[in-house]
Formats: structure tokens, C-alpha cells, sequence
């Protein structure tokens, strides 16, 4: 009876030890996954910025394009590098 009662004893302890692995393996689980997501959130945060500073660079250019389209800059350009001056009266030939 004395073997019994160790053998029982032994088998709470490996038990014990049993869910005591388990528990560090399933903690040891959760913490790489939120580690990973914290990772994805870091990625997710730098690729928004990235986008953030495209749009804006975006909205200058856009900007930038209506003003070198402008009808006063084109005549300025016309005008002063050019020599262009508007056609007089009698130049300007009217098409039916």
C-alpha cells in the first residue's frame, strides 16, 4: 500500500507540471501573438503616414499645375519671352 500512495503523489506532481507546461506554452502564445499585432499596428500607423505626406504632396502638385495653366502666367510668358503682342484691328480675319 505504501507503493500506491507514492505512485499517487507522483502523478499529482506530473500533473501539476503538466498544466504548469501548458499554461507557459499558451501564455508563450498569446504574447508572440500580440506581439505580432503590435508589430502589424506599427506598420499599418507608418504606411497612413506614408499615405498621409503622398496626398499632400499630391494636393501641392495639383496646385502647382493650375498655376503654371494660368491664362495671366501664359500671356507673361507670351509677352515678355516670346515677343507675342495681340494682332491689330486689321490683322484679325473673321471666318463664316
Amino acid at each position: 500500500m505504501l507503493a500506491v500512495g507514492r505512485k499517487k503523489g507522483g502523478l499529482k506532481v506530473s500533473r501539476i507540471i503538466f498544466i504548469a507546461l501548458m499554461f507557459m506554452a499558451i501564455t508563450l502564445v498569446y504574447v508572440w501573438f500580440r506581439i505580432s499585432i503590435t508589430k502589424i499596428d506599427y506598420r499599418i500607423a507608418e504606411e497612413m503616414h506614408h499615405r498621409d505626406s503622398f496626398l499632400e504632396e499630391n494636393r501641392k502638385l495639383k496646385v502647382e499645375i493650375a498655376t503654371l495653366k494660368s491664362p495671366r502666367r501664359i500671356e507673361s510668358i507670351a509677352r515678355t519671352k516670346l515677343g507675342m503682342r495681340y494682332p491689330e484691328r486689321d490683322q484679325v480675319i473673321f471666318l463664316k
